[in-house]
């Protein structure tokens, strides 16, 4: 489906499959899309399909979501067991086709296993800081400082997880990069948004179905500790189209010089996506 819509809009979007290939669509005034799995599910009991997968142009794969699957504990499982031997599979497969290891979602055990056997860095693409608060969902320094000093990627999210009212606000984003880059190095934290750059229009529309969505990842038994029907996939002052300006801004006033900053905003994703992808 996604492959019909690069043919039918030429002009403004661009497949991303090497890192040169984000800074050609930024060139070229582009979105640059980046095929990606936020499960390995998908994987049944074959690690072989990460060939086809990647063949397909598929870049980035999360080895699990919440729930547990076949390759190890998601973020949301008590046990905590970690990868499974058919992850370490997996894990070896993604290194040989030069796809990203994605820890988002994993617990604990999951993502430092991974760190550990991966021959690659790995990321975690869209996380907060679980020393600034206790939720699941949050890296704990353990798993941040492990990630990095394997050259791997961690990413800040725009999520609710980031605050325990889980009503965060552009503060709270700062807070958690400035932990992640104390204590993973300037050179390894970036943005990770989580969701969509687009403001809400209407409001009371989006809260409404906000709330089904809300209820219906709980019933499926996907959703995360923290998540309710009154808290929100996005910081509520930092939406729309100069949300990352908003936010260079307040690490300016926080003393960040403009060369932390411009790693932080994108040059840290590009050098961890080079050595991935080439």
């Amino acid at each position: 489906m996604w492959d019909d819509v690069l043919r039918s809009r030429p002009r403004d979007l661009l497949r991303v499959e090497k890192a040169a290939d984000i800074l050609r669509a930024k060139a070229e005034n582009k979105i640059g899309l980046i095929y990606g799995f936020q499960n390995a599910a998908m994987m049944g009991k074959d690690a072989s399909r990460v060939a086809t997968f990647a063949g397909l142009g598929v870049r980035v794969i999360q080895l699990t979501y919440n729930p547990r699957n076949q390759l190890g504990d998601g973020s949301m499982v008590a046990e905590n067991h970690g990868l499974t031997d058919f992850g370490r599979e997996v894990v070896a497969q993604l290194n040989d086709h030069r796809v990203m290891v994605d820890l988002s979602h994993s617990g604990q055990n999951t993502c430092l296993d991974a760190a550990r056997v991966s021959k690659a860095p790995i990321s975690i693409n869209h996380t907060g800081c679980r020393a600034l608060c206790d939720l699941p969902r949050n890296k704990t320094d353990e798993e941040l400082k492990l990630v990095a000093s394997k050259g791997g990627f961690v990413g800040i999210y725009f999520m609710p997880y980031l605050k325990s009212d889980g009503h965060p606000h552009a503060e709270d984003v700062v807070a958690h990069i400035d932990h992640a880059v104390n204590v993973c190095g300037e050179n390894c934290v970036g943005i990770g948004t989580d969701g969509s750059v687009t403001p809400i229009d209407d409001m009371d529309i989006y809260k409404a179905a906000l709330a089904k969505e809300v209820a219906d990842r709980a019933k499926a038994g996907i959703g995360a500790t923290g998540e309710r029907a009154d808290t929100y996939p996005f910081v509520i002052d930092l939406r729309g189209v100069d949300q990352f300006r908003k936010l260079e801004c307040r690490r300016k006033a926080m003393g960040y010089t403009e060369a932390r900053i411009e790693k932080i905003m994108g040059k840290n994703f590009i050098r961890f996506a080079t050595e991935i992808w080439g």
